[in-house]
């Protein structure tokens, strides 16, 4: 690390961005900065995962039905514990809890906000050190303050999110947020332990050449879907087809390549899981707001992610994502 470079940690990022606004307290933040934390602690375990007795399965199944890993586990008490003694947080909802967890205590039942999150997206791939993540959202809650906060405060539209993000823990550890200021990227340096800006004013380009999607179900998939796959595959020079296609199992994986990039990547429904697969509210919310904070698109392949209004907390719904171009050409095949 050179000395002499000037390095924006995300905590002066974050404080510069709040002076933007009159009226900030800061709360927001402080929770951006908490999550931060959490995250490092999960990253020293991910990194360490194979010498320690963390790896593999728990033995026990989540609300979803699935395998929970022993980092899963982990990862969700970290989060939980870290926001817990938060004095910004109202509550949380995990992807890995039955229900909402609301804080009681005096600090929290005056907070504005709830944090809702996927603790270890892709945690399936944690054995063949496959990159991994957490999904995280802010909401501004809508029960009155001095109460614990209530369901209704987590199941919102997402465009009411305040802040989204990720951090994937890969080659390099990196968080993303996005608020309606923007997106920005922050890589871990471990010399000094801090997340620093590394990628400014993120934008997802409007067209990309890869396409994501598990082709081994398409066995499953509905007719509409199977024309644009074989569209993709399709030799076009005109258009540079056909598209390369790259599946890594992990949303936070496949997405930030998206982002970066440019592409599609999609998770539709099928006959095994008719309403889809993954999650409203962990996943597809807070991505869909990244993804659109930086000029692409999500949809179920009918409505926009953002205006889908939730029923419950662990709501499955499908989803297409990514650069814009890419995901109208999807939607002319699925419409």
């Amino acid at each position: 690390m050179n000395p002499n470079r000037h390095l924006m940690t995300l905590d002066e990022f974050t404080i510069h961005q709040t002076r933007q606004f009159k009226h900030a307290t800061g709360e927001l933040s402080t929770l951006l900065r908490d999550i931060g934390l959490a995250c490092k602690f999960i990253n020293k375990q991910v990194n360490k995962a194979g010498l320690v007795d963390i790896l593999g399965a728990h033995g026990a199944v989540n609300v979803q039905g699935e395998e929970q890993m022993k980092l899963d586990i982990f990862a969700n008490e970290v989060l939980i514990n870290v926001l817990r003694n938060s004095s910004d947080c109202a509550g949380i909802a995990s992807e890995e809890n039955d229900s909402y967890v609301a804080f009681e205590d005096e600090h929290s039942i005056n907070s504005k906000y709830v944090v809702m999150f996927d603790p270890l997206d892709g945690s399936s791939n944690i054995d063949v050190n496959a990159s991994i993540g957490t999904i995280f959202c802010i909401y501004k809650r809508v029960s009155p303050l001095g109460k614990p906060c209530n369901e209704t405060d987590f199941l919102q539209k997402g465009k009411n999110i305040m802040a989204a993000g990720y951090v994937i823990y890969g080659s390099s550890t990196m968080m993303v947020y996005a608020t309606r200021l923007g997106v920005n990227g922050f890589t871990l340096e471990p010399s000094v332990g801090e997340f620093c800006l590394s990628h400014k004013d993120m934008k997802c380009p409007e067209d990309g050449k890869i396409y994501s999607i598990n082709q081994g179900n398409s066995s499953k998939y509905d007719a509409k879907l199977i024309q644009f796959l074989q569209y993709c595959m399709e030799d076009d020079k005109e258009t540079s087809r056909p598209y390369s296609h790259r599946y890594i199992g992990s949303m936070v994986a496949d997405l930030h390549r998206t982002l970066i990039k440019g592409g599609l990547f999609m998770y539709p429904a099928d006959t095994k899981s008719v309403k889809g697969k993954l999650r409203l509210l962990y996943e597809c919310n807070p991505m869909s707001y990244i993804i659109e904070m930086a000029g692409g698109i999500g949809t179920d392949g009918q409505n926009a992610i953002l205006d889908i209004e939730p029923c419950e907390l662990h709501q499955r719904v499908p989803i297409f994502i990514g650069s814009k171009k890419m995901v109208e050409k999807a939607l002319d095949f699925l419409k």
